[in-house]
C-alpha cells in the first residue's frame, strides 16, 4: 500500500479512502501561463494515482482551473498531456463555479467564520480558526484576508475592472484562494482523501484554503496533504513560463518525457534545480532506456524479475521514492542473471507508473 508524507502530521502514513474503494483526490494548480514548477505537483498527482489505480482502487480526480484573472489552463493541461499526466475527471473554471464560490461565502458568513464590510468586501475571520498554521507549521501568524473583493478592488491582468460578478455584498471577484475550497468541496465532497500542491503555495494559500474549507464543513476536509517541493530553472524559480516552459524544451530538441524522467530522479519532497544539462542528460537517459527496451522486446518473453520488481514496488510505495525505483531498475539492466524477455516484462510493469512511453523504440532497431 503507498505511504506517504503528510504535511500536516509530518508522518508517513498510508494513503487509503476512508471509505468504499474510491480515492477522491484534489489538486492545487497554480500559474497561468504554466511553467515547470506547476506540473510538479500534477506529476505527483499523477504518480499517485497511478500506484493507487494498481493497488485496485478506483482514483477520483480534481483539479481547478482559475480563469479570472490569469488565462484559462489551457497550457497547463497541453503541458500535462505532453508528460503523461492523467486528465483528472473534473476539471472545473472558476467562471463555471461562480454559485458555489458565493454560497461557499454565504456560509462562512453564517457560521461566524467571514464578515463584510460597508464597501461590498468580505473577509475570513483568521482568529475563528485557531489551528490556521499547522499545515505549515506557522501558527498565529494569520491576519483576516478577502474572500470577495468589490470591482473597484479587483483589477484584472491589464488593470481594468475586466469581468465581474453579482453577489449579495455587491459586484466583484472572488478572492484568490477561494477557489480552492469551493471546487474540492462541491466535486469530492465534505470529506475527501488527499490534498496535492505545491510545497510554495502552502503558505499562506493552502493554510486559507484548509481554513475555509474546514470552518464551512465543520471538520477537517482533506484528510491528508502531500506538497511537492520547490521547482527552480538555473536557480530561478520555474512557476511561470517566462523562465522556461515545456513548450521551449521542445523546441530545444529536448522530449517532453525527459522532463518527467528528469523530475521523477528527484524525490517529489526535495527542490530541483533544474538546468539544460540535466534536461539533455535525462534525454540521452529516456533514449538509452527505449532502445534496450526494444532490444529486450526481441527475446522471448519470460514472468516478470519478482525479486526485483518487489524491491521496485516496496521504493515506489515508501513516500514514493522514484530515485530509488530507478536505481532499482538499472541494477536489473546490469543483472545478467536475469533473462532479457523477463527485463523486458519488468520495465513494462512499471512503466505503467513511470509513463515514460519506454516501449515507443520497440520495431523500430
Amino acid at each position: 500500500m503507498l505511504r506517504l508524507h503528510d504535511t500536516l502530521t509530518r508522518r508517513v502514513v498510508p494513503v487509503a479512502p476512508a471509505s468504499s474503494r474510491i480515492l477522491r483526490m484534489y489538486t492545487c494548480a497554480a500559474h497561468e501561463p504554466a511553467g515547470l514548477a506547476d506540473l510538479r505537483p500534477a506529476l505527483l498527482a499523477d504518480l499517485i494515482r497511478r500506484l493507487a489505480e494498481r493497488a485496485g482502487l478506483r482514483v477520483l480526480a480534481c483539479r481547478n482551473v482559475s480563469d479570472l484573472r490569469d488565462g484559462d489552463g489551457a497550457s497547463l493541461d497541453a503541458d500535462a498531456q505532453a508528460l503523461n499526466i492523467r486528465a483528472p475527471e473534473h476539471s472545473p473554471r472558476t467562471s463555471e463555479t461562480m454559485g458555489l464560490v458565493i454560497e461557499l461565502i454565504g456560509r462562512l458568513i453564517e457560521r461566524g467564520h467571514a464578515y463584510a464590510t460597508p464597501e461590498g468586501a468580505v473577509f475570513f475571520d483568521a482568529a475563528s480558526f485557531p489551528t490556521y498554521g499547522e499545515i505549515s507549521g506557522k501558527p498565529g501568524s494569520a491576519s483576516d484576508w478577502p474572500l470577495w473583493e468589490p470591482a473597484s478592488k479587483a483589477p484584472s491582468a491589464d488593470g481594468d475592472a475586466g469581468t465581474v460578478w453579482e453577489a449579495p455584498w455587491g459586484r466583484g471577484l472572488p478572492g484568490r484562494d477561494l477557489e480552492c475550497s469551493a471546487t474540492p468541496l462541491r466535486f469530492l465532497g465534505p470529506r475527501f482523501d488527499l490534498y496535492v500542491g505545491g510545497a510554495d503555495l502552502c503558505f499562506p494559500h493552502h493554510e486559507r484554503a484548509r481554513a475555509q474549507s474546514n470552518a464551512a464543513t465543520g471538520q477537517e476536509a482533506a484528510a491528508h496533504w502531500a506538497h511537492s517541493g520547490r521547482l527552480l530553472f538555473d536557480g530561478r524559480p520555474a512557476d511561470t513560463g517566462d523562465v522556461v516552459s515545456l513548450s521551449g524544451v521542445v523546441a530545444a530538441g529536448v522530449d517532453p518525457l525527459a522532463v518527467r524522467l528528469a523530475m521523477l530522479q528527484h524525490h517529489y519532497r526535495r527542490p530541483i534545480d533544474l538546468t539544460w544539462d540535466t534536461l539533455r542528460a535525462a534525454d540521452e537517459e529516456l533514449r538509452r532506456l527505449r532502445r534496450r527496451v526494444a532490444e529486450w522486446a526481441q527475446s522471448p518473453s519470460r514472468p516478470i524479475a519478482g525479486a526485483h520488481a518487489e524491491r521496485v514496488q516496496q521504493a515506489l510505495d515508501d513516500d514514493l521514492d522514484t530515485p530509488r525505483a530507478l536505481r532499482l531498475l538499472r541494477d536489473l539492466e546490469a543483472d545478467d542473471s536475469v533473462a532479457p524477455g523477463s527485463k523486458f516484462e519488468t520495465f513494462i510493469h512499471f512503466d505503467h507508473v513511470l509513463a515514460l512511453d519506454l516501449p515507443a523504440d520497440i520495431g523500430r532497431i
